[in-house]
């Protein structure tokens, strides 16, 4: 990983820090972060700049990285899946995106 994105996920998780979410802080091992603006072209991801799944996060151009808010709530859903490994990413299809709480807390980064 290359130092623009490891200084992102570090400030990102000194951000996180300051929250007790949950019993232990986030773990940065095994997280990656992959530029692929591809990825956001596809019609579901188009919404988005920023998108994670279990230990990575995806962003639309590197650019973001600097984007201490969006790399920071995108780190809170690999913190929030490290917690809840099945019933975070369940909550999607129970209760949709809108009113997710797991999406509020993120937001609350």
């Amino acid at each position: 990983m290359d130092e623009q994105k490891r200084a992102a996920l570090h400030r990102a998780k000194a951000r996180l820090d300051a929250h007790a979410f949950y019993p232990r802080p986030v773990s940065l091992r095994g997280v990656r972060i992959w530029v692929v603006p591809w990825l956001f072209r596809l019609p579901w991801f188009r919404r988005f700049d920023g998108y994670s799944a279990w230990w990575t996060i995806a962003v639309r151009s590197r650019e973001l990285l600097a984007d201490e808010t969006l790399v920071a709530h995108e780190l809170c859903h690999v913190w929030q899946m490290q917690h809840h490994p099945v019933r975070m990413p369940l909550s999607y299809l129970l209760v949709g995106y809108a009113r997710n709480p797991y999406e509020r807390e993120a937001a609350s980064v």
